[in-house]
């Protein structure tokens, strides 16, 4: 996640280092909302980072503040508020945890810190390369056509140790976790620039952000989702996170999201975001 206006993308940051993070059980006093909870009936508040797209940023362009809308229309919220904080280290404690606001809107299942709605989609990782390189048909890291190939990849996220068990690190130019977006652009912004200027001949990226910034950057890219690898976990299921006290909310944010699957996927889709269902293929629009 990432203060200042760092931008690494929380469900990135988190995926990277979720094994990392102590089990712990945050007690919550009593407050607004159902009772005991401290949920505000009238306005759905968003924790959420100000310069974080293509998931949030202060204009409400961000995947992540269209889900907010609709999720402020299901439960009967007047409006939506947010609290905005940079993802990095802190974010959950001076948003979620201080009470400010009521839910974080992406948030990799599996993180303690706060306690998880059901998913509500599944996206990957994923390469992606020019038509005119050559590597048609690629599917995996281990596929040979990629062994004299430089291969841009995010430090220390899971693809990066497939890279190093298929001896491939040699030849790969790393990209950091995490960047100030106050006077960098992406990371996944620079990364696909540096393939369409050939610096790069493959690009790994989170779905989520490849879809986006191809869509930006060049529509005529090929994204391939890794699906197939042999080892390693390549995709993750999102969640909402809420308070570990708020069970009525994390009830209420379930049925949103169970009875409106399809709108969400829809907003996903026109993202660009890569989805996987739990059979492992990936969800066409």
């Amino acid at each position: 996640m990432s203060p200042g206006k760092l931008c690494g993308r929380h469900v990135l940051f988190v995926v990277a280092v979720i094994a990392a993070i102590p089990t712990a059980v945050f007690a919550q006093g009593a407050g607004i909302g159902a009772a005991g909870e401290l949920v505000d009936p009238e306005v759905l508040r968003v924790c959420a980072d100000p310069s974080n797209m293509p998931f949030t940023d202060e204009s409400g362009e961000g995947f992540e503040n269209k889900l907010a809308e609709l999720v402020a229309a299901k439960t009967q919220r007047k409006s939506v508020s947010y609290t905005w904080y940079p993802m990095a280290t802190g974010f959950v404690r001076n948003t979620l945890r201080a009470n400010r606001c009521d839910v974080i809107m992406g948030y990799a299942q599996g993180d303690e810190l706060v306690q998880n709605t059901n998913a509500y989609y599944r996206s990957t990782y994923v390469m992606i390369f020019k038509k005119s390189s050559g590597l048609e048909g690629l599917e995996s890291l281990e596929d040979p056509k990629i062994a004299d190939k430089r291969i841009g990849i995010v430090a220390g996220t899971p693809p990066s140790a497939n890279l190093a068990r298929a001896k491939l690190m040699r030849n790969a130019k790393p990209y950091p976790l995490m960047v100030d977006t106050r006077s960098t652009p992406s990371m996944a912004e620079v990364m696909l620039k540096d393939l369409e200027k050939d610096v790069i001949d493959v690009a790994i990226l989170w779905g989520p952000m490849a879809g986006y910034y191809v869509k930006e950057i060049n529509p005529d890219l090929v994204v391939v989702p890794l699906l197939k690898e042999k080892a390693g976990r390549m995709s993750y299921r999102i969640t909402m996170g809420v308070r570990p006290s708020d069970q009525e909310w994390k009830r209420t944010l379930n049925k949103v999201i169970r009875e409106n699957q399809s709108e969400i996927n829809r907003i996903l889709l026109q993202y660009q975001v890569p989805l996987i269902d739990e059979a492992g293929n990936q969800i066409k629009g």
